[in-house]
């Protein structure tokens, strides 16, 4: 499988570097693309980002191309504004037209927004991106595998992350199970 992960300017920064290091320890081949609003999150949040494959400014990227054999599109973090153009069509950053592609060839696209309290237009945004095909995560833990770290905590969201696009995890324990 080949996977877009993009990382946009949202607080959380944990969450899409704990997820580019499980999908790059995996078979599946992992794109990475960070936002300059990631950059200035990460340096806030003490975060080291993951390496870009490509600026986000370079539109001449192969993923910006439906033509390109991908098969799923993570944001994560996903920011409200990052969501507010994929909402409304605005392809003018790689990160926004990669899920304007994925939308547009019914590509698997997953949206990990990390935000409190929501907007209304926040959640309208959210609904027309569902409406368009895309998931809305929201990063929110769950806390019956009680959790004994932060760690854990992330992996529970990006464990559920994976699970949306199809790729096999074992980061929390899942309800009923013991594994």
């Amino acid at each position: 499988m080949r996977i877009l992960l993009a990382i946009t300017g949202a607080s959380g920064i944990i969450y899409g570097r704990r997820l580019a290091k499980v999908l790059k320890g995996t078979e599946h081949e992992t794109v990475v693309v960070a936002s300059s609003g990631a950059r200035a999150v990460a340096k806030a949040e003490g975060e080291k980002l993951p390496e870009s494959d490509f600026a986000e400014n370079d539109l001449s990227a192969p993923v910006a191309s439906g033509s390109y054999k991908l098969d799923a599109m993570v944001v994560c973090p996903c920011s409200l504004k990052t969501l507010g153009e994929i909402a409304n069509g605005v392809g003018s950053s790689l990160i926004t037209r990669a899920a304007e592609v994925c939308l547009k060839e019914r590509r698997k696209l997953v949206l990990v927004v990390r935000e409190t309290p929501l907007s209304y237009i926040a959640i309208k945004n959210m609904e027309t991106v569902t409406l368009a095909g895309a998931v809305v995560l929201p990063a929110s833990p769950g806390f019956y595998h009680k959790p004994k770290s932060v760690g854990e905590l992330v992996d529970f969201v990006v464990g559920k992350t994976l699970d949306q696009i199809g790729v096999e995890n074992r980061l929390f324990r899942r309800w009923g199970g013991k594994d």
